[in-house]
């Protein structure tokens, strides 16, 4: 669980950094009523691409923890199964 969180808060501070650089840099150019939504897609994506390279490792980490997690699970679905067919 701890993969998942960390991976998590680091896509939330990476989209919540380049969210208010792009509010920055858009609201010197545009109204800042107008520039909310494209504000938000622009930060969608850049944090996106940043969130790619830069969280590789951390996305790494996180699908091992998951693979592992449903890895165990179907074991127990087997052995479950097992049991079931001796009676």
């Amino acid at each position: 669980m701890k993969a998942f969180w960390l991976y998590t808060l680091a896509r939330l501070g990476v989209f919540v950094v380049t969210y208010a650089i792009v509010w920055g840099i858009a609201s010197v150019w545009f109204d800042p009523e107008f520039a909310n939504l494209f504000v938000l897609l622009v930060a969608l994506v850049v944090s996106s691409l940043i969130s790619y390279f830069a969280l590789g490792r951390l996305r790494d980490d996180l699908a091992q923890h998951i693979s592992g997690r449903a890895e165990r699970m179907s074991q127990r679905i087997e052995e479950s199964r097992r049991a079931e067919d001796v009676d």
